[in-house]
């Protein structure tokens, strides 16, 4: 992807230790949902009891049991307006982002303009 943005409305992130999977990953899934931007996220708990949202498309389901079909952190990026970020990846409105000094996280897509 690999994109260069703008931030055009800044972002805080809002867990300071999210969730983070591993692909094959067993979690568990709560009956908490939410829609983002017309994208469906749930929350979902991993193995050593951290809980977070992850996009519905990340779960695949085995012999009853939930899994990470991809590894997945729900690190956010912390971003001020005007900040240049260079795009990694985009899934359900959210756009993950690499900053000048190297942190990488997430920031909603609605918040950042192309350069």
């Amino acid at each position: 992807m690999h994109e260069r943005y703008r931030v055009k409305t800044e972002w805080k992130a809002s867990y300071p230790d999210p969730i983070a999977l591993k692909q094959g990953e067993e979690i568990w899934l709560t009956d908490k949902s939410d829609h983002w931007d017309g994208h469906l996220w749930i929350w979902a708990k991993n193995q050593f009891g951290k809980q977070g949202w992850i996009p519905d498309t990340l779960v695949s389901q085995a012999a009853g049991k939930h899994y990470a079909n991809a590894a997945f952190s729900a690190m956010e990026l912390t971003c001020a307006v005007g900040d240049e970020l260079l795009a990694i990846n985009e899934t359900h409105g959210w756009t993950l982002c690499a900053a000048r000094n190297g942190s990488e996280g997430w920031v909603p897509t609605r918040n950042l303009e192309p350069i």
